[in-house]
């Protein structure tokens, strides 16, 4: 009763607020702007309608200018900044477009570095625009200030300051091609005060097409495809594996178009899942440390070996002077940088994915490898009685993930948008969920941020209004970031929130076990009442740790009109497997 007096009490206040004046639609060449009206422009002329932020001081100008854009411009109130930039994140990734993040000086800016340094490493587009003290004060330690642009240097695909407020509109427009274009990445843009309230004749905003010696895309070279598909028509055993690129260049027909032609076995990095449905009949499950064991054996035994918009990271590969040895490898990527970082290319096809895979798949002959494709149904088999079957069917009175994952899976069937935080449940999510569409598996893969649950969450809805957002989220990780259930309060993102409780930090804990003799070392986790906190947001939910409960539990949450959280005791001490302990090559990796 009180949550319901508190959020009527709001709506009333909302009413009573006096509306904003409308901005114009179209702002005239000549017209005298202030910096932070220009920003807003850029926005619009961006084509942006959502922005997460936070105010403060050195960005209060553009807030105030804000006031004024609300017809046009939706802007979500974040509880924290890092919640703000995991939020664009999480929009980005679903919707496709650039992710916008404000935030004011100091704090504020470095709040953000754990975000930026998550979209660098994960190639997701977002702008973040951070306030900054005067230009007279740089230098001086005032109030709130930091050197945001050498923090961030290393974790931004570009960043820049402006102190004068002619250079907004291109400069914005600069941030958003940088951030969108080639390989995608965050962009940073600090302005100063003055610069923000400074009054100029506006020359209108012209989308950024070009900054000289930045080159997005590669040249193709056509000859280096015609050896590629040399090579992979030639080979007995060639196995495919793929990652965030194909989601990137929008290029998942293209992929799927290649696979079937050339009845190529297929297997997903983490960031890749969802790119082709997970149950295609030439895909072959996930690769990595916690991959699906044929994928990860069958990498060793490989004769060419095809990597699509992947980057061949530590975790895909174990130990590298052990990881395919035996195989011809053709990189295709959008990026130069990664060739042969990692692993020895034979042939690189650089380029955009969409562009050279239709190239490619001209070339290539369709093939029977029906064969070879055994060779990890036979691995499949052997996983499916060893490890996925007990998973699924645990003994004793205690759940484990896996079952509540598949009993998930049941209800959505497969069409539901799964942002996952990190430990063993984001593996076990990545393993075990069904997708059908692209742009439905959102995860922090290579920097691995706790706390980037709920907020990506929250996020993905904004960019994906129409589709269901199920996020999973283990205790520890939740109560990084939980003071985003604000956002969800005020704003009413319906977010499905299932909790995965094991009382401890799961992925630590099991290192512990298996590396440690069991010494469990400060990974016991007490966690609130996580159900009567959601009520206290006005939030409904519930806890379970009766198996008989799940299946009706999870219908609740997935029909309840708005937000839900549901927490469901799993078992403490379960581990995920398979694992590649590290160290070890993928042919290493243990079912048990």
């Amino acid at each position: 009763m009180e949550t319901i007096q508190i959020k009527n009490k709001a709506k009333k206040q909302a009413k009573t607020k006096p509306a904003p004046a409308k901005a114009p639609k179209v702002i005239k060449r000549g017209t005298t702007l202030s910096g932070s009206q220009a920003v807003l422009e850029a926005l619009i002329a961006e084509g942006v309608s959502t922005i997460f932020g936070y105010p403060g001081g050195a960005i209060m100008p553009i807030y105030d200018a804000l006031y004024d854009y609300s017809n046009q411009l939706e802007h979500i109130l974040v509880r924290h900044e890092q919640g703000g930039v995991h939020a664009a994140q999480g929009f980005a990734r679903t919707s496709g477009k650039v992710g916008v993040a404000f935030a004011t000086s100091g704090p504020g800016a470095t709040n953000l570095v754990t975000g930026l340094a998550d979209a660098q490493i994960d190639s997701t587009p977002i702008v973040c625009i951070t306030g900054q003290v005067f230009a007279h004060l740089l230098g001086t330690d005032a109030f709130q200030e930091t050197d945001v642009i050498n923090v961030t240097m290393p974790v931004t695909k570009w960043n820049y300051q402006v102190t004068d407020a002619t250079e907004i509109p291109s400069v914005l427009a600069k941030a958003f091609h940088i951030a969108r274009s080639g390989r995608p990445g965050p962009v940073l843009v600090d302005i100063t005060k003055n610069a923000q309230i400074q009054q100029f004749e506006y020359p209108g905003y012209q989308q950024c097409h070009h900054v000289r010696s930045y080159r997005p895309k590669p040249i193709i070279r056509k000859e280096y495809i015609a050896e590629a598909a040399k090579l992979i028509n030639s080979a007995k055993k060639p196995f495919v594996i793929f990652g965030q690129g194909i989601i990137l260049g929008q290029a998942e027909k293209e992929f799927k178009n290649f696979i079937e032609k050339g009845n190529l076995p297929a297997a997903w990095t983490i960031m890749g899942e969802s790119a082709l449905p997970t149950d295609h009949p030439l895909g072959v499950g996930m690769l990595g440390m916690h991959g699906n064991y044929g994928p990860n054996v069958l990498t060793n035994e490989c004769d060419v070996l095809i990597a699509v918009g992947m980057r061949f990271d530590d975790r895909v590969t174990g130990r590298l002077d052990k990881y395919a040895k035996q195989a011809k490898v053709i990189h295709l990527d959008i990026d130069p940088a990664e060739i042969d970082k990692n692993v020895k290319t034979t042939v690189a096809v650089w380029g955009d994915c969409k562009e050279t895979l239709p190239l490619l798949t001209k070339l290539i002959e369709s093939k029977d490898h029906s064969k070879w494709q055994k060779q990890f149904k036979k691995y499949a088999k052997e996983e499916l009685k060893e490890c996925i079957e007990p998973e699924m069917h645990p003994g004793g009175d205690v759940m484990s993930m896996a079952e509540v994952v598949a009993a998930l899976n049941e209800l959505t069937k497969g069409d539901a948008i799964v942002v996952t935080d990190v430990g063993q449940h984001q593996m076990v999510a990545c393993r075990y969920a069904k997708f059908n569409k692209t742009r439905s598996n959102i995860t922090s893969g290579g920097l691995g941020t706790m706390g980037f649950g709920l907020p990506a969450a929250i996020g993905a809805k904004y960019g994906a209004p129409d589709r269901t957002v199920v996020a999973i989220i283990g205790d520890g990780g939740f109560q990084m970031t939980l003071q985003e259930l604000g956002t969800i309060m005020q704003f009413g993102a319906e977010v499905k929130i299932l909790i995965l409780n094991n009382q401890f930090l799961g992925m630590v804990r099991q290192w512990q076990q298996l590396f440690n003799d069991k010494r469990y070392s400060f990974v016991n986790i007490t966690s609130p009442d996580f159900v009567m906190l959601a009520k206290s947001y006005g939030i409904e939910g519930q806890s379970i740790d009766q198996r008989s409960e799940l299946k009706t539990a999870l219908k609740t949450m997935l029909d309840h009109k708005g937000s839900y959280l549901l927490e469901v005791m799993v078992g403490k001490e379960n581990n995920v497997f398979p694992m590649v302990p590290q160290g070890s090559s993928v042919a290493e990796i243990r079912l048990k």
